[in-house]
């Protein structure tokens, strides 16, 4: 690894070598966008291939058990989006920091979000483990209950382990090591896709040893973290005791990006219990499983989009940190156009092979009827990756400047105002059904698309305007 020395405006004396990562974070955006995007789309792609083998092997067990795993997802999204939100606002702060050229002050961010994330996962972890079967019968699980119950609660005992992977990864990105991610969550992923049949029909443990995988592999990618930082000790950001001072403003750095980001994934869960209630309302459970299978496709679909906008958080975070505010449209168009042509490619994919995608889903006998429903969810969706480019591109830099609130508030627009109400008025109100809560579904995401990327390029023409 080629390094340099650098003076540190903020602290006495030379700052630790600078890596190859920061100096492509700090370099040309076109080129630190591709460099740090190619591994996590590796990386993210990995890690949801298990999700969907992960349903594949669960549909195996009928289509209740693919219910009651839906049913546990939106609990389940509100414990990835505490660990996404703190991971997004640890990215941004150590990012902004890192292009400010204080190191210090990037290796106490760090310690604050580890001990934060700590503190969060105590108070989240009790009552979801408590609680996780009665939830699910508020949410409409019915006779799935049961099985809803034995998968969550083994999921949620797991709280800290899912939330510390997530900020491992985050420090890792703002430092522009998004290699080491892709190796643990690499590795995490192949190990779930081994465990899952092994512990779900070898071992007999059913519906639970999907649970148990991902427990035991998220134990693996911990134990990998704890000897990068505290045993080999050769990241740019150091994690140690001798970083920490207390700081209100940076726990401010960290919140005021973190908690509008997890709030993100909240306003997705909601949307999600929203989506379940309308589909049993106008055609009964097998509808939800058919919204599990089907979005598991839209969201590894995504990934690669999703993966690009997490690219942007840190290179955009270190643009604004150094002021150098000319970069940000830089980041912003070449971004958007990036998502775009990869959404266009995964559009056509989708619309040739749908009926292929939804036969790996209905393989056995109890879950062989759901094959033409989820094929044509597919479809429909192959009309709503266009419109995630620009939505995703735009919340991610209002994420790397530090503008959490805004971020908070497209996703808000999003999923509430325009996909919530959109899927009840073609759904219900204009009783278009099951096919049409996709049809809302689709239009709610146009609209926020749009709303993102004009709210972004309006911002930037003020920044650069009175800067």
């Amino acid at each position: 690894m080629s390094e340099s020395i650098t003076p540190d405006k903020n602290t006495s004396g030379p700052r630790k070598k600078e890596t190859i990562g920061v100096a492509l974070l700090l370099g040309e955006p076109e080129k630190a966008i591709r460099k740090l995007s190619g591994p996590m789309i590796i990386a993210m792609l990995l890690y949801s291939t298990y999700n969907i083998v992960n349903a594949i092997w669960v549909a195996g067990l009928g289509s209740d058990a693919l219910a009651a795993v839906g049913f546990i997802s939106p609990l389940f999204l509100v414990i990835i989006g505490l660990g996404n939100g703190l991971g997004a606002g640890t990215t941004s702060a150590i990012a902004r920091k890192i292009g400010a050229g204080d190191h210090a002050g990037a290796n106490n961010t760090a310690v604050h979000a580890i001990l934060l994330t700590v503190a969060i996962s105590a108070l989240a972890t009790i009552p979801l483990v408590l609680w996780t079967e009665e939830i699910a019968l508020l949410f409409g699980a019915g006779k799935t209950a049961g099985l809803a119950g034995e998968y969550g609660r083994i999921v949620f005992a797991s709280t800290i382990l899912l939330l510390l992977t997530n900020v491992g990864s985050a420090i890792l990105r703002a430092e522009g090591d998004t290699k080491r991610t892709m190796y643990i969550m690499a590795v995490s992923a192949v190990m779930n896709m081994i465990l899952d049949p092994l512990l779900i029909y070898s071992a007999g443990l059913g519906i639970a040893g999907a649970a148990w995988g991902m427990v035991i592999s998220q134990v693996f990618v911990t134990l990998v973290l704890i000897y990068w930082f505290f045993g080999k000790k050769d990241t740019f950001v150091t994690v140690s005791k001798k970083s920490f001072y207390y700081e209100k403003k940076t726990i401010r750095d960290i919140l005021g990006v973190g908690v509008p980001a997890s709030f993100e994934f909240f306003l997705m869960s909601v949307l999600a219990i929203i989506i379940n209630g309308l589909l049993v309302r106008v055609a009964g459970t097998d509808a939800v499983a058919v919204y599990a299978a089907g979005w598991r496709v839209v969201i590894f679909a995504i990934i690669p989009l999703a993966a690009i906008g997490t690219s942007v958080v840190s290179v955009a975070g270190a643009a604004f940190g150094g002021r150098r505010y000319e970069k940000l449209p830089i980041i912003l168009n070449y971004s958007f156009k990036l998502g775009l042509i990869v959404a266009m490619g995964v559009s056509i994919l989708t619309w040739f092979f749908s009926s292929q995608i939804a036969s790996i889903f209905t393989y056995s006998p109890e879950s062989i009827h759901l094959a033409p429903s989820i094929a044509a969810f597919l479809a429909t969706m192959c009309f709503f990756y266009p419109f995630v480019s620009p939505g995703i591109m735009s919340c991610s830099l209002f994420q790397g400047v530090g503008k959490g609130i805004t971020s908070l508030t497209l996703n808000l627009f999003r999923n509430l105002i325009f996909i919530a109400v959109f899927a009840y008025v073609f759904g219900i109100t204009l009783g278009y059904g099951e096919h049409g809560i996709w049809w809302g579904i689709v239009a709610g995401d146009i609209l926020g698309g749009i709303l993102g990327y004009a709210w972004a390029r309006l911002y930037l023409s003020q920044l650069l305007k009175y800067q």
